[in-house]
C-alpha cells in the first residue's frame, strides 16, 4: 500500500488538474511546482541546503511558467530531494515515516504527465471512446 497509494496519488493529481482550462493549467502547475520547492522549509531536516534547493526550485517554476518541460524537470528535482529527506529520517510530514517516500513515488508520476505536455486527460478519455457519428449529408451505403 506504501507504492499504490502514491501512485493512486499522483493519479489524482493529473485527474484535477485536467479539469483546469488548458490557457491555465501549466501556470497553474508551475505555482504548484514552487510550491512543492519550499515544502521542507519548516522541517530544515537539511539544513542550509533547505534554502538552496527552495532557490534552484524558484527558478525552475518560473521556467516552467512557459514550459511544460521546466515543470516536470522540477518534479523530478523534488523526486530527488524526497529521496533525500527520506535517507535522512526527515520526512515532509513529520508524524507520517514514510511521507517523503511516498511523495517520491507520487512526484514523477507528475512529471511524466508534464513532459507530455499536460494533456487533459479527462478530454482525451472522452475523445477515445467517443463515437463518430453519420453525417447529416450522408447517403445510406446500399447493401451488396
Amino acid at each position: 500500500m506504501s507504492v499504490i497509494a502514491p501512485l493512486l496519488i499522483g493519479l489524482a493529481y493529473v485527474l484535477a488538474m485536467s479539469l483546469l482550462p488548458d490557457r491555465h493549467r501549466r501556470r497553474f502547475n508551475a505555482i504548484m511546482v514552487g510550491g512543492a520547492g519550499a515544502a521542507y522549509l519548516s522541517g530544515g531536516g537539511l539544513g542550509l541546503w533547505e534554502f538552496a534547493f527552495t532557490t534552484v526550485m524558484a527558478f525552475v517554476a518560473y521556467r516552467g511558467l512557459d514550459s511544460w518541460t521546466w515543470i516536470g524537470v522540477g518534479w523530478l528535482l523534488h523526486t530527488g530531494w524526497d529521496v533525500a529527506h527520506h535517507v535522512a529520517g526527515s520526512p515532509i510530514v513529520p508524524f507520517a515515516h514514510d511521507s517523503s517516500f511516498g511523495c517520491a513515488i507520487c512526484d514523477p508520476v507528475i512529471a511524466v504527465w508534464c513532459f507530455a505536455g499536460g494533456p487533459s486527460v479527462t478530454r482525451l478519455v472522452a475523445e477515445r471512446f467517443r463515437r463518430p457519428r453519420p453525417r447529416a449529408d450522408a447517403r445510406p451505403r446500399p447493401e451488396v
